[in-house]
């Protein structure tokens, strides 16, 4: 298919595509397309990049008709506020000649103004699970006229702990829907509520699960510990300048904001940080400077990296492993997009190699080792988390003795004195210790 005037799209949306630059479908838009078109449930297998939001928005806007009805025809549920406020902005896009509303909530923001614009009427509401969850309690939105439920980025919704909310909100939703799943990767939990909620469901697999995209080149530095990291990363972006737009995943919070401080300290560079302690404003706004260049690095954990999808990424470095392979293919998968190359780059310390394994094999491919540069200093210093423990098997655990709590004052004399009893007692006492006395034999 060349271009998308072979598709079945009504005139508006053909020209707005036309407006945002698109004439031609990637291969995952035409798999889609027909199968959303026809009604049944979907299952849509591909990785970031690919282009699977317009995949599931383009037939589903193709179906839509005007209505004036308050509650939402269309649910697209997202795990991060991010995605949420992307989709929207799609939307937004797409349908610049079409009468539709659609509106995104989302935790951490006013649910009051969020409620308000709900109950104005919509016909299509993005939401994070728990936001949702929220508008149904205080019955501000219902689900009765719900016909088609889209779940995107459903591996990583799990991941995060929405199991509860996803099974709620499904057992809330009218019987009689379409359902339509996107993912990058499928794992054990994904394929039970398929199972369960789904109903006979079309499997729509771009490439083979777990198959890294072509286009973008996989690299990884044996690399000892976080210092030397640094010292690597350094180098790599003073010397080389094609790399300009590059996105860095850490393992937590902590470490993000200390690699900030260790790359603005020594670098004239332009670094940004998204994390869960940053607030929305701050994250939205990091997004956006990333977005327009005004960011060379950005530094995310995992927790809000699925938020991050953003065009023209030259690299990825994976400056810590991920927790679980499915993690890897979504963070190598924010590069290497709109058909242009990516380099995904990945700095492995022994703690790291059963990981790095596991996602080999789960991409059934090697992945080259770089020789760490001559250049880079390799550092003895290390920090908490790295210092070995040393246990002395020989050390016995010693009780203490609790210190007392209380007031405590010196005891007066006559309260010094230790009770024997009365006279009586102490002179049977002697007479007993005599006798004992007088019966041994020296």
């Amino acid at each position: 298919m060349n271009t998308f005037d072979e598709l079945n799209l009504s005139k508006q949306l053909l020209k707005a595509l036309n407006d945002l630059g698109f004439d031609k479908p990637t291969p995952i838009q035409q798999k889609t397309f027909p199968v959303v078109m026809s009604g049944k449930d979907a299952v849509v297998i591909a990785q970031t990049g690919t282009g699977k939001t317009f995949a599931y928005l383009l037939p589903i806007l193709r179906q839509l008709t005007y209505s004036e009805q308050r509650q939402p025809r269309v649910l697209i549920l997202l795990p991060t506020r991010e995605l949420v406020v992307q989709v929207v902005d799609e939307l937004t896009k797409l349908t610049k000649y079409m009468s539709v509303r659609c509106f995104g909530i989302y935790g951490a923001s006013n649910i009051n103004s969020q409620k308000q614009r709900v109950y104005e009427g919509l016909d299509i509401l993005v939401a994070t699970p728990g936001r949702l969850i929220d508008m149904t309690l205080s019955r501000t939105l219902q689900f009765g006229s719900v016909k088609k439920l889209v779940i995107d980025e459903v591996d990583e919704m799990l991941n995060q702990g929405f199991r509860p909310q996803l099974t709620q909100i499904m057992e809330m939703l009218p019987v009689k829907r379409q359902n339509i799943l996107c993912s990058a990767t499928m794992v054990e939990e994904v394929e039970v509520i398929i199972e369960k909620y789904f109903s006979k469901p079309e499997y729509i697999e771009l490439i083979t699960r777990g198959t890294p995209l072509d286009k973008i080149i996989q690299l990884a530095y044996k690399v000892p510990n976080f210092y030397t990291k640094v010292n690597l990363l350094k180098l790599l972006l003073s010397a080389d300048s094609d790399m300009s737009k590059v996105l860095l995943f850490v393992g937590n919070k902590k470490k993000a904001d200390e690699l900030e401080k260790q790359l603005t300290d020594d670098l004239v560079l332009e670094v940004g940080v998204i994390h869960s302690n940053k607030s929305q404003p701050q994250r939205f706004a990091a997004l956006k400077q990333f977005e327009d260049g005004v960011l060379r690095v950005l530094i995310a954990t995992d927790v809000v990296a699925r938020g991050v999808d953003i065009l023209g990424v030259t690299h990825v470095i994976n400056f810590d492993a991920p927790k679980d392979t499915g993690s890897y293919i979504h963070r190598m998968g924010r590069t290497g997009r709109a058909d242009k190359t990516g380099i995904a780059l990945s700095f492995i310390t022994p703690t790291d190699e059963e990981m790095h394994r596991e996602i080999e094999t789960l991409m059934n491919r090697k992945i080259p080792i770089l020789s760490l540069p001559e250049e880079v200093e390799v550092s003895q210093q290390l920090t908490k988390d790295e210092m070995p423990i040393v246990r002395d098997k020989n050390l016995k655990k010693v009780k203490k003795t609790p210190l007392p709590t209380g007031a405590f004052h010196e005891k007066k004399a006559k309260n010094k004195k230790i009770q024997i009893g009365g006279k009586r007692r102490q002179e049977k006492m002697r007479r007993l210790t005599e006798k004992f006395i007088s019966k041994r034999k020296f």
